[in-house]
């Protein structure tokens, strides 16, 4: 009986078939990368804002005040008691009442001067100068709240964790295309809830299952691209992070053109219904039919894959060659339970880390700074276009170790340099900051790669869900990373940065080379790499 690699080569590895299927999986990391980075403009602070005074809205009407003049007798008057205080977080602690004069509200207290008048935090009743729609001004996520717009993303990376573990498994065990249906249909739905949600905790609710069933369509897409294409094709793994790229760069783009968060929100989430439609069009993934002994069905996708691609398969193709593992359903101790098995998983698990944390990191240090928002967050995001065309020049050529060595070193010395560069040339630190940055970058998409080609198919999206859960928890820690160490000392964020990029890059030293290989079936077969 001929294997699984012999009747793929027959059939095609990389034809019009798997050209199209890549395509229209592709676009899953549009969506993807916009809800990733979506915060940036659903949760934009509102540039005025300031507190209102019990009452003020009744005697306003009564006075025919404009927000304008309300602002004047409200935060004015604390302003020149107190010029630290901006009224934005505190107003005075005085209560108005209809029957206050419409020219001097003040004048019932008039035996106080403005700074003796006692003054009250705001807890709610804020007022939004020229309101700008975000969820800021929604739920009021301001002051002693504003820690909660950083909730609403660690939130979300804590769905792309939950999402890594239980779809991850889900999808080893019920199948790849069926997962990343249910996944779409789930991100479609909870995205229409978040954009309707009536208050904040219903919000944190639905953009933690959004983020569970974000992370199942683009682990699931990206593990089953790989699975249908010729060893020699699966650069296509690296080819579909560019459509993660063109998800940062057109978001801004939509957020331009669509006034509001909820319109936003809605313009991310509403894509992911089109998807269903693959169903019709998209097969489930023959490698791991044949891991759940479905040799029949895997030939009978294997034989529609030839057809399509302009091409016959044997008639003596019958059968093919299936796993002798017995069926099981996937558990963390497959993965630590054989030597090689256990040093790939940690030293995998390590990278996706490092490079998720410094990635996050320098985004949040080079910043968005100033400027123009959307311009300066679309020339962000075509800053890692670079990166991709340089791994699909290299990778090939060179193979996936010494590129994926090599971008975690030069990110490590980009950080270094850029810590003891003088403050008095910044656009040198912020050339170096962004090399740094393209080279990690570099080393998160080949990880992306590297990940897949080192699990047997029995384990493989199991495996690339758990290791790459790894990247949410980096996800989550840099922002405190980031601000804390800074607090200490501006440039030692890039200082521990550098030192975990330096290690990464001589751990992946010590994975197996897998440039030119046949994906391995079995554990078996990753022991003997």
């Amino acid at each position: 009986m001929p294997s699984f690699d012999e009747v793929l080569k027959e059939a095609g590895e990389f034809g019009r078939f798997q050209k199209r299927v890549f395509f229209l999986l592709s676009q899953t990391g549009i969506t993807f990368s916009s809800l990733f980075v979506s915060v940036v403009f659903l949760g934009r602070a509102p540039e005025n804002f300031w507190c209102r005074i019990p009452g003020a809205a009744e005697l306003s009407e009564r006075c025919g005040w404009t927000l304008e003049d309300e602002r004047n007798f409200t935060v004015l008057p604390l302003h020149l008691g107190n010029e630290s205080v901006s009224g934005e977080c505190e107003r005075l602690d005085v209560t108005w009442d209809t029957s206050v004069s419409c020219t001097s509200p003040l004048a019932r207290y008039g035996n106080h001067s403005t700074g003796n008048l006692p003054l009250a935090t705001c807890h709610d009743n804020w007022v939004y100068e020229q309101p700008q729609s975000s969820i800021v001004s929604e739920y009021d996520l301001v002051c002693a709240n504003a820690w909660m717009l950083d909730l609403s993303q660690a939130i979300l990376n804590l769905g792309f964790l939950a999402g890594a573990f239980i779809l991850g498994y889900a999808a080893d065990r019920y199948g790849r295309i069926l997962i990343y249906l249910l996944s779409c249909l789930g991100v479609g739905i909870c995205g229409i809830i978040v954009a309707f949600s009536p208050n904040f905790t219903v919000f944190l609710i639905f953009r933690f299952l959004q983020g569970m069933f974000g992370k199942g369509t683009w682990m699931t897409c990206y593990v089953l691209v790989t699975e249908i294409v010729g060893s020699d094709q699966r650069i296509v793994g690296i080819v579909i992070q560019i459509f993660f790229t063109l998800g940062i760069i057109i978001l801004p783009g939509i957020a331009y053109l669509i006034p509001t968060w909820q319109g936003i929100q809605l313009a991310i989430s509403l894509p992911n219904f089109l998807f269903l439609l693959y169903y019709w069009v998209v097969p489930e993934s023959p490698r791991w039919l044949l891991t759940r002994k479905k040799g029949e069905k895997a030939l009978k996708i294997m034989r529609n894959i030839a057809k399509h691609n302009g091409k016959f398969l044997s008639p003596h193709y019958s059968e093919i060659t299936i796993s002798n593992e017995e069926i099981s359903n996937p558990s963390f101790l497959d993965l630590v339970r054989t030597p090689q098995m256990r040093k790939n998983t940690l030293i995998l698990m390590y990278a996706w880390f490092t490079s998720a944390l410094i990635y996050q990191g320098l985004v949040m240090r080079l910043g968005i700074i100033g400027g123009n928002l959307y311009l300066d967050f679309f020339i962000s995001g075509a800053v890692e276009l670079p990166a991709a065309f340089l791994i699909i020049v290299t990778i090939d050529r060179i193979g996936r170790r010494l590129p994926f060595a090599m971008s975690n070193i030069v990110a490590s010395i980009a950080c270094l340099i850029t810590a003891f560069l003088p403050e008095d040339i910044p656009w040198l630190k912020t050339t170096v900051a962004t090399l740094g940055r393209l080279s990690i970058t570099i080393a998160f998409e080949v990880v992306y790669l590297v990940n897949s080609e080192l699990y047997p198919t029995t384990l493989r999206n199991f495996g690339v869900s758990l290791c790459s859960s790894l990247c949410d928890l980096g996800g989550i820690i840099a922002p405190f990373l980031l601000f804390r160490l800074a607090a200490i000392w501006l440039e030692l964020p890039l200082i521990i940065f550098s030192i975990l990029a330096a290690v990464c890059g001589f751990l992946v030293l010590l994975l197996p080379e897998t440039k030119g290989i046949s994906l391995p079936e079995t554990v078996e077969d990753v022991e003997q790499l």
